[in-house]
């Protein structure tokens, strides 16, 4: 199949251009003037789809580096399956994600990776690859670190809260981040103070402060900057490469920019949650049905931050200055009934995690209309840098000649309505974001070629999604 994206304007990280696109098969084959002919042919003419792109940009597929599909966590498991969650990401916009295997203590890191292959082939609908969690750092663990990376698993993620499940102690931190400073991978970090969490959490509860709002208090931002601080340090160490996951609060980008401007490498993503929701949001959420437990839709680690702290307002300036190089959506999809409600008198057990694959373009676009971010920034922080960060580019994150065909063509001048019962494909029963609207639309999507969602059909099947065997980063000195 040969298609003609035409009378669009091209948008990539470095700039602008009117151009045609021509896809051969899965890949780009052109980037041209409109109009132009090739070896003498009339383009369109030689072509089996046109799609007039006029008035709109077409931009590479976005690529979301931080989702969780399926991940059993707080005694259930996330809403979307592989399915369901990179079908609704299709949907948005988004034709690649890299999702996280999951390792528990005593596990043995190969074999969860193989199972986690096992349930991502053949039911994903855009492509995929994987981080791996790692929880005990052992010896096999730091074997296995080296076997993944020969299999296209070239970053490993660690966590500092989470006492019991997921947390690793400094010295299991180290021996990670040595590993990966000689194999050449990079190490992502959940940065909090998970003892200091654990026992404000214990507080709050014996004194009877147990809705929701209670989760945001209980992990304050001086629980993230200190681990975030800390974890920077231990990558100086090191010299191991850092990556900091869903930073919330603007004492932790700080200390980012510091490492950054010593010349460290140190990066950090924020999520849409973290640029448009907060703590006071939380506070304030109540309906007829779940009262002030409403606030549990927004439970997520980290938490959201206090807008009056100007938390959100710092999170835009970052994604300005590159001080925060990319927005990933961490999506971790729980449903209200049946699984948010096991919280429903201790905020403690309230799963954690919010859903926003499917709205992460859109709301990221959003940020252009509002002047928070140029439509360049826009591509770069949602498809190239996390292509380049997790060793992608040049097959994803870019419209150029012998890139995959993962193409969207976005309408400026469309609009879009986020809410359950209008835009929402996501296996959940609330939207996060529900009555926003977008100052733009996702008109039609490509992944490797085929035409994936047009005008509000959706034309894939699950399947289409094949595995990403990612490189090392392209950011590191």
């Amino acid at each position: 199949m040969k298609t003609l994206i035409k009378n669009g304007t091209v948008v990539n990280s470095t700039g602008t251009a009117t151009a045609d696109v021509l896809i051969d098969g899965e890949k780009i084959a052109a980037v041209l003037a409109p109009g132009s002919t090739l070896l003498g042919f009339d383009i369109e003419r030689n072509v089996d789809t046109v799609i007039d792109a006029a008035g709109k940009y077409v931009i590479p597929g976005g690529i979301d580096a931080h989702t969780h599909m399926q991940m059993p966590f707080g005694g259930t498991e996330a809403s979307d399956t592989f399915e369901t969650g990179t079908r609704a990401a299709a949907w948005g916009g988004t034709t690649s994600i890299v999702d996280f295997v999951v390792q528990y203590a005593g596990e043995n890191v190969l074999d969860q990776y193989h199972h986690w292959q096992e349930k991502a082939r053949g039911e994903c609908a855009i492509d995929y690859g994987f981080h791996q969690i790692l929880s005990d750092v052992q010896d096999s663990s730091l074997v296995a670190m080296d076997e993944l990376v020969n299999e296209g698993v070239s970053s490993f993620k660690l966590f500092m809260a989470y006492k019991g499940v997921f947390l690793s102690d400094d010295g299991q931190i180290v021996k990670a981040m040595q590993k990966a400073a000689g194999n050449g991978s990079m190490i992502m970090m959940h940065a909090e103070n998970g003892s200091v969490i654990d026992l404000l959490v214990q507080q709050a509860v014996a004194a009877g402060n147990t809705t929701p709002y209670y989760h945001g208090l209980t992990r304050p931002w001086q629980a993230e900057e200190e681990a975030t601080h800390r974890a920077i340090m231990l990558a100086d160490l090191t010299g191991a490469p850092l990556y900091v996951v869903h930073v919330s609060a603007k004492q932790a980008v700080e200390q980012i920019m510091i490492a950054r401007d010593r010349g460290q490498n140190v990066f950090g993503e924020t999520c849409p949650q973290y640029l448009y929701l907060s703590l006071e949001d939380q506070l304030g959420a109540q309906s007829e049905e779940w009262g002030d437990f409403e606030g549990a839709k927004w439970v997520c680690s980290t938490p959201l931050r206090s807008k009056a702290e100007g938390h959100q307002h710092h999170m835009w300036q970052s994604l300005r200055t590159n001080d925060i190089q990319m927005v990933s959506t961490d999506h971790c999809p729980f449903c209200m009934k049946g699984q948010k409600d096991m919280g429903l008198t201790d905020f403690s057990k309230i799963p954690n995690g919010i859903g926003s694959v499917e709205h992460r373009m859109d709301l990221l676009f959003q940020g252009v209309v509002d002047k928070q971010i140029s439509l360049e920034r826009w591509v770069e922080v949602t498809s190239t840098t996390p292509a380049r960060m997790f060793g992608m580019y040049g097959t994803k994150g870019v419209i150029q000649p012998g890139a995959d065909g993962d193409v969207v063509v976005y309408d400026p001048q469309g609009h879009t309505s986020i809410g359950v019962e209008k835009t929402h494909h996501m296996n959940m029963d609330y939207s996060a974001y529900e009555g926003f609207e977008i100052d733009g639309h996702v008109d039609t999507v490509l992944s490797r070629g085929k035409v994936v969602i047009d005008n509000n059909r959706y034309l894939g099947a699950k399947g289409d999604g094949k595995y990403i065997k990612r490189g090392l980063s392209q950011y590191l000195i």
